[in-house]
């Protein structure tokens, strides 16, 4: 008798079964028992509203969460958007607070800082604005704080993930769009 044709599963099929519920249960009810960090849980994204951090929006105001790796831009209408960002390597490497857009460039050129040239020495000088190279992407707003930047980036893998020196980065796309919406003078808070 053929047990395709009748839907009878075979001595193998329930084998198979049995031995793959023995294997994965476990880890299948400790997966439902056993809850993952918050930092690593989707549901730990949420939506920040600007008044619990700014007084008003001015020109606008930029947010960027860097445990959630987003960052959230309002103009002064109250028209938000919310962008994936990397963020930096390391606490050590992260600064928050309050800053503010001081300067913006299209094609922005790189220049390690000091401490970056003393943790990596073989990195080059400069490397100018435009060349597939460059770190800061296609677009940079410069804060108050030096070194420190809003920019693009060419490489695409870091978005989402602890990969910059310091920075936000945003996908070159997306920042083209922060760098027109945001004035110089446009409020910053990093957290």
């Amino acid at each position: 008798m053929n047990n395709r044709n009748n839907k009878i599963p075979s001595r193998r099929a329930l084998l198979l079964g049995a031995t793959a519920a023995t294997l994965f249960a476990p880890s299948i009810l400790r997966a439902q028992t056993e809850r993952p960090p918050v930092d690593r849980n989707i549901a730990a994204f949420r939506v920040h509203e600007w008044r619990d951090h700014f007084d008003s929006l001015g020109v606008g105001a930029i947010l960027a969460d860097t445990k959630s790796m987003f960052l959230q831009h309002w103009t002064p209408d109250g028209d938000m958007r919310i962008y994936p960002t990397s963020v930096p390597l390391s606490d050590d490497l992260t600064r928050t607070g309050f800053t503010e857009v001081i300067d913006k460039r299209v094609a922005p050129s790189w220049a390690p800082t000091p401490a970056m040239r003393e943790r990596n020495p073989e990195w080059p000088a400069f490397i100018p604005g435009g060349d597939p190279l460059n770190p800061m992407g296609s677009h940079a707003l410069y804060l108050s704080w030096q070194f420190y930047r809003i920019h693009g980036t060419q490489d695409t893998r870091k978005i989402g993930r602890k990969s910059s020196n310091g920075c936000i980065g945003l996908y070159n796309e997306q920042i083209a769009e922060v760098y027109e919406r945001a004035p110089i003078g446009t409020k910053v808070r990093l957290i």
